[in-house]
């Protein structure tokens, strides 16, 4: 540390904030900032203290890492994985913004002689950060080429979410560790788990639609997603051409729409004004009625024969045949969260019922609530694994995989 004193040198810079920190109560500022140091130190023990400096911002936290650029990476995961597996039970709920960039900074003292950073360096990353989602971790351009370079796994965890401008009119081009909204995604979910948790009945038929609702909405985020970035990347020759397929398209549905409005509906017969069409349609009508009558009264009488049949038949075994299917289908949907424990090697993905629970390592523990569930782990070198695992109350299951060339 003394021999980089008073120089300029190009390091990883970490920069962490704490989501609506200043709107909180002392008390919920202190139950917040003991949580984030708590994790942040998890994050960078394995990190040489001459390797790193820390800066306190109040409302979160500054890191640059003077060694490995990948350290920087390691942290960002751990920490993320940290405020995954802390679910929704804590209150006031810890919520935080992460930007990684790679630039020149210079290292001088402070005001009490400890080691401190200035640089745009450290200025980017807080740019990029604040560019981020609650919980995403946004990385720069220049930190995405270099730490992109040190194996293709590393590329492989980033997507492209293209280019932003901060205050001072100054653009920047951001990649992503996952997708916008996958954290507050997978809030959602375990905030439902611990809402429904031993639910029954309508409760219980209300958290299965929900999940579906949550997992439909998230499919069609990330085609959105996935459509702006193909638009993005496109010439201004293949804008104009997407541009105008959509105005075809839009302007297609708007005829139809039109015509159907405008028209009268296929096969109904013009209206009749004449007093002879109105005594004919009494007429028609009449009939009709008489025709009713007697279906109706045809309708009663086999009702009634079918009851007088099902009152002779046993009512008891059909009630108990409804009884125990209900029991069965409690059994599957009340009770403690089981725990997945986690060994892939060397990391992956891991998605649960097709949403993305995190990186695994750091990722080692998921809770579940009992049922059947499909768990697949992505890596982008290797195929997809997918397994449908069935789990019960406070159940622990050991997931174990490794990806092999």
């Amino acid at each position: 540390m003394e021999e980089r004193g008073n120089k300029t040198i190009i390091c990883s810079v970490f920069f962490l904030d704490i989501v609506e920190y200043s709107k909180k109560s002392v008390a919920g500022q202190i139950s917040l900032k003991e949580r984030f140091n708590a994790f942040l130190s998890i994050a960078i023990r394995d990190v040489p203290v001459n390797d790193r400096i820390i800066l306190d911002t109040g409302d979160g936290a500054a890191i640059s890492f003077l060694g490995d650029i990948s350290d920087a990476l390691h942290a960002a995961l751990s920490m993320r994985s940290s405020l995954l597996n802390e679910g929704v039970r804590m209150e006031p709920p810890l919520l935080v913004r992460i930007g990684v960039n790679l630039g020149p900074v210079r290292l001088v003292k402070d005001i009490n002689g400890q080691p401190n950073i200035v640089g745009d360096g450290i200025n980017v990353a807080q740019r990029v950060m604040g560019f981020s989602d609650p919980g995403q971790i946004l990385v720069s351009r220049s930190y995405y080429d270099a730490v992109s370079r040190l194996s293709p796994e590393y590329a492989g965890m980033f997507h492209y979410q293209g280019s932003r401008t901060d205050k001072h009119v100054r653009e920047h081009e951001v990649y992503a560790i996952g997708y916008p909204g996958d954290f507050t995604s997978t809030q959602r979910s375990l905030s439902k788990q611990s809402k429904y948790l031993g639910a029954t009945g309508l409760n219980a038929v209300m958290f299965k639609l929900e999940s579906y609702w949550d997992r439909l909405v998230h499919n069609m985020a990330k085609w959105e997603r996935r459509g702006i970035e193909i638009y993005g990347n496109a010439t201004r020759r293949q804008r104009m051409a997407i541009i105008g397929t959509a105005s075809v398209v839009l302007l297609s549905l708007l005829t139809v729409l039109t015509v159907k409005l405008v028209s009268s509906p296929a096969g109904q017969p013009a209206a009749l004004s004449s007093p002879q069409a109105k005594l004919a349609d009494e007429n028609t009508q009449s009939a009709a009625n008489a025709n009713a009558l007697t279906d109706s009264k045809a309708q009663s009488a086999k009702t009634e024969d079918a009851a007088n049949k099902k009152a002779a038949s046993p009512e008891k075994k059909v009630q108990g045949v409804k009884k125990s299917s209900r029991v069965r289908t409690l059994v599957e949907t009340t009770g403690a969260p089981a725990v997945l424990n986690l060994v892939i090697v060397p990391w992956g993905e891991v998605y649960l019922d097709g949403r993305m629970q995190g990186v695994s390592p750091p990722l080692l523990e998921l809770q579940v609530v009992a049922g059947r569930h499909v768990l697949k782990v992505r890596n982008t070198t290797f195929p997809e694994f997918t397994k449908v695992i069935k789990v019960k109350s406070g159940e622990k299951i050991k997931i174990r995989y490794s990806f092999a060339k």
